[in-house]
């Protein structure tokens, strides 16, 4: 049902992005871009070997600034693929072992995670990072 949903929304607003978009609408003010290139700051490319910008990274993304929201509807659209547990920083062996056992053992895992991140929206700080395949236990 949720795929079903899914897709009909994504046709939508397919539709409704392609109704309106016409090329002959636009127009390029090449002065202005030129002129945005000249006051544009220099983005300098660093390669993996310079290891002081590794040590000096910052730490990984806090509880605080992960939504449960945000992790409640990942989990109802693409509970399935384990992207809501990417979200939550998991490690990439969960999410594939999310794929692998067709969803989470057939659905029931993100399930359960759907209906324990709705409980404990207020808090999601121990499923943060967890590297668990059943994040809750």
């Amino acid at each position: 049902m949720k795929k079903v949903l899914f897709l009909s929304l994504v046709l939508v607003l397919t539709g409704l992005c392609s109704y309106n978009a016409n090329a002959s609408n636009y127009t390029a003010n090449d002065k202005l871009i030129d002129q945005m290139f000249v006051v544009a700051p220099e983005v300098v490319n660093h390669t993996f070997s310079d290891l002081s910008l590794v040590a000096n990274s910052p730490a990984p993304l806090a509880a605080s600034n992960k939504d449960a929201v945000i992790a409640i509807v990942l989990d109802f659209f693409l509970g399935e693929l384990g992207v809501h547990r990417f979200y939550l920083g998991t490690e990439v062996l969960t999410g594939i072992g999310y794929i692998l056992t067709c969803g989470g053992i057939f659905g029931i895992v993100p399930l359960v995670d759907f209906v324990v991140l709705i409980i404990n929206n207020k808090d999601i700080s121990k499923y943060v990072n967890n590297p668990r395949f059943f994040m809750w236990n």
